[in-house]
């Protein structure tokens, strides 16, 4: 299969991108994914008036009158009165109106004169700092619409409303297979020819960011028939599947020829770009089955370009990564025929190459923001000119 070029590789992904599931789930545990279907308000909210401030409850119409002042209204209140001509109510917010107020004055615009209320609010109208019934949403109305990216503030408005529980977006459930017999756990001594493994580190910590939690993550040595027992076991029991290594050509790479034999059916296999070209995608029914490079900054650098945007789509979520235009501060000289995908930090519209653009260097990717994005076409760019840039998820 022909190597093929970013855009052809992100068309086909998306294109392969599997239906969306959808669970019900706690509010309280929805923060950060997608409304799978409207919410429709059980209740008005507020399901009574009342007071937006601490101050006195009246009829507008006796705004110009000596006031008695009768009882008080506190938040919480389940007692229920009413007030007649010539009368206010002390009130504090959150409290209902008593029948018959329809406008509160603040306490700081008022007079206490022979114990009778004078209002000294030139600015007063019917209904100032009153919440209606209902102001906030009706009862049957939409509350919020499928689709709806649940923040810290839509999570906090769905309480207000009594909702319980919503509908989500399911996250897909997704398998780390690292591959390779030089891996050694981080915190353990390190032998001749060992490295430390940091891609299920990096992959987990960016999912969970996504959303994702259910995250299972295998070791698999460089053996043919261990790989593809291990491969077919997390296909079955896994929405998404990234393996770590063993998706170029040497000896010990047959990941791709392994993916295969498990019934995987290869989309595409190497893309015209820097770093990352081995990047493998395939599918198996609904499953989707990712080859990542084993250098770190490649692994890294193709999950969020390739991978992201496939698990977005399922889960309904907006785009993390977001594209701008800026001004690149030194010039960066490249050959034609590759896309390179440079670390880079945005500041201020002024967007900086790091050091140690190479494949396996994570130092300067833990100081980027960013990435420069350099066409295939091109020869690299000039100090000041206008180039593409992919802001990273906070």
């Amino acid at each position: 299969m022909k190597m093929i070029s970013v855009n052809e590789a992100k068309q086909i992904i998306l294109q392969s991108a599997f239906t969306k599931k959808s669970s019900v789930i706690p509010l309280s545990e929805a923060f950060g994914l997608v409304t799978s279907e409207d919410v429709i308000a059980s209740t008005d909210i507020p399901n009574f008036a009342q007071s937006s401030m601490d101050g006195y409850a009246l009829k507008f119409a006796d705004k110009d009158q000596s006031l008695s002042v009768i009882g008080e209204m506190a938040a919480g209140t389940s007692k229920q009165f009413a007030i007649s001509t010539k009368e206010a109510t002390r009130i504090f917010t959150g409290a209902p109106l008593p029948e018959n107020a329809d406008t509160v004055v603040m306490q700081e615009k008022i007079r206490l004169e022979n114990e009778k209320l004078i209002v000294e609010d030139e600015n007063l109208y019917e209904g100032l700092n009153v919440r209606t019934k209902g102001a906030e949403v009706k009862k049957g109305e939409v509350a919020m619409t499928e689709g709806t990216y649940l923040s810290a503030a839509a999570i906090g408005f769905l309480a207000g409303t009594g909702c319980a529980e919503i509908s989500v977006y399911t996250p897909p459930k997704v398998a780390i297979i690292l591959t390779g017999n030089e891996l050694q756990d981080p915190g353990n001594p390190l032998e001749f020819g060992q490295v430390y493994e940091a891609n299920s580190f990096q992959l987990k910590a960016v999912l969970n960011q996504t959303g994702i939690k259910d995250i299972e993550v295998f070791r698999a040595e460089d053996d043919r028939k261990e790989l593809h027992k291990v491969l077919e076991s997390a296909i079955e029991n896994s929405d998404v599947v990234l393996l770590n290594g063993g998706v170029s050509v040497g000896d010990y790479d047959f990941v791709t020829e392994v993916a295969n034999t498990c019934g995987v059916e290869e989309k595409f296999h190497k893309i015209r770009q820097k770093p990352g070209k081995p990047l493998f995608f395939g599918t198996k029914e609904n499953k989707l089955v990712f080859g990542l490079p084993g250098n770190p900054s490649s692994s890294l650098t193709c999950f969020y370009e390739y991978v992201l945007p496939a698990l977005e789509k399922v889960m309904g979520l907006p785009s993390g990564v977001t594209e701008i235009k800026a001004n690149v501060t030194n010039r960066y000289p490249k050959p034609a025929g590759l896309t390179h995908f440079l670390k880079a930090f945005y500041n201020n519209g002024k967007v900086t190459p790091l050091h140690a653009q190479e494949s396996f260097r994570l130092h300067s990717f833990a100081q980027a923001n960013c990435f420069i994005v350099l066409p295939e076409e091109s020869l690299g760019c000039t100090e000041n000119e206008e180039v593409t840039v992919h802001l990273l998820p906070n």
